[in-house]
């Protein structure tokens, strides 16, 4: 049994995952999805990998999965407790010592998803529905419109303060209808960051809401990689 420890994206809520944890328990396996201070002007990216480290505690067969901008919490929370596996999920990975604020520049994801909007005759402004909203169910996008929490500035100012990686097998998925972070660009993301091949699932940003089975299974499967 390995213990899936689930880091949400912007506002931190864990309700993201609320339709991957029970998939991951029926496998026979330990999830938990973290809730994050995400609106909190008062916490960055240290808080949110202390609220991380305190819910895996003296666990140690843990697969770390971060979403979107929770992957610039990811290797803080590896740099400081044992995790056995990490897998990035439409994740933005950082380099070390990089703020989430930088990022957008120095990947240059926002050409990246201006290019795919016209290559999908779509909007290039930023409208959730186009962005994040396209592929879920409407029951599911509502229950999210009243859920979700803003993300609080003070977070893109944080600086990411690890190393390097741990020395742990790391996985990265890309979905390959999200608008947000198109499925290219993470690929070439995740090899120039990581040195990896990102794998690629049906689903758009959210892809845990739209495509919750196809990703319970391949996080088991990368689990026992």
């Amino acid at each position: 049994m390995s213990t899936y420890v689930l880091i949400p994206g912007a506002g931190g809520a864990a309700w993201y995952w609320h339709q991957v944890v029970p998939l991951l328990r029926a496998a026979g396996h330990e999830a938990i999805a973290v809730d994050l201070p995400g609106d909190d002007e008062t916490a960055g990216l240290p808080e949110y990998a202390q609220q991380v480290i305190s819910v895996i505690g003296d666990r140690t067969d843990v697969v770390l999965v971060a979403q979107s901008l929770g992957g610039f919490t990811a290797p803080l929370v590896a740099a400081a407790v044992p995790v056995r596996a990490l897998v990035f999920v439409n994740a933005m990975i950082p380099s070390p010592g990089e703020t989430p604020g930088a990022w957008w520049e120095n990947t240059g994801s926002d050409r990246a998803r201006g290019a795919a909007a016209q290559r999908g005759g779509y909007p290039a402004q930023f409208d959730p529905a186009v962005y994040f909203l396209h592929d879920i169910a409407p029951e599911i996008a509502a229950a999210l419109g009243t859920l979700a929490r803003p993300e609080a500035d003070v977070v893109f100012a944080s600086a990411c303060d690890f190393e390097a990686w741990p020395p742990v097998p790391i996985r990265a998925v890309a979905g390959t209808d999200d608008r947000f972070f198109p499925a290219g660009f993470q690929q070439e993301l995740a090899r120039k960051r990581l040195g990896i091949t990102a794998d690629l699932l049906p689903g758009g940003h959210l892809i845990a809401l739209s495509q919750p089975a196809a990703l319970a299974d391949y996080l088991v499967h990368a689990g026992q990689s």
